[in-house]
C-alpha cells in the first residue's frame, strides 16, 4: 500500500474556480462540465477545487488575486498563476481555452 501512495504524483497544478451563490453561469458550468471534468485528461492534470469569493480567502492562495466576476477559473501550479478565464464562454470554448491554458503550463515547465 506504501508503494501505491509513494507511485502516485501529487497533484501540483489545479483549476480554482472562483464562484457565488445565485451565479447564473456557475450553474451552467456545474451542469455541462463540472459532471465530468474529474475524468478527463485536463481534470486529472488540474483537478477542480472551487472557492467561494463570498467567504475568507484562502491561505495558500495569497498570492493569487481574487476576482469579483465569477465564475473565474484560475489555472495554478505550485502556488504561482499560470492564467485564467473570466467567465464561462459554453462548454466547447471551455475546452479550447483550458487547452491554452495547459499549454501554458507545459511550456512553463519545459523551460
Amino acid at each position: 500500500m506504501l508503494f501505491a501512495l509513494l507511485s502516485t504524483p501529487l497533484a501540483a497544478a489545479e483549476l480554482v474556480m472562483l464562484e457565488q451563490p445565485g451565479c447564473v453561469w456557475c450553474a451552467r458550468f456545474n451542469a455541462e462540465i463540472a459532471p465530468a471534468y474529474a475524468k478527463t485528461p485536463e481534470g486529472r492534470r488540474a483537478p477542480l477545487r472551487r472557492v467561494d469569493i463570498t467567504g475568507a480567502w484562502p491561505a495558500d492562495l495569497q498570492g493569487i488575486p481574487s476576482e469579483r466576476f465569477t465564475p473565474t477559473f484560475v489555472l495554478v501550479e505550485d502556488g504561482r498563476e499560470i492564467g485564467r478565464m473570466r467567465g464561462y464562454p459554453g462548454d466547447e470554448f471551455f475546452w479550447y481555452l483550458l487547452g491554452e491554458l495547459i499549454g501554458k503550463m507545459d511550456q512553463t515547465e519545459s523551460q
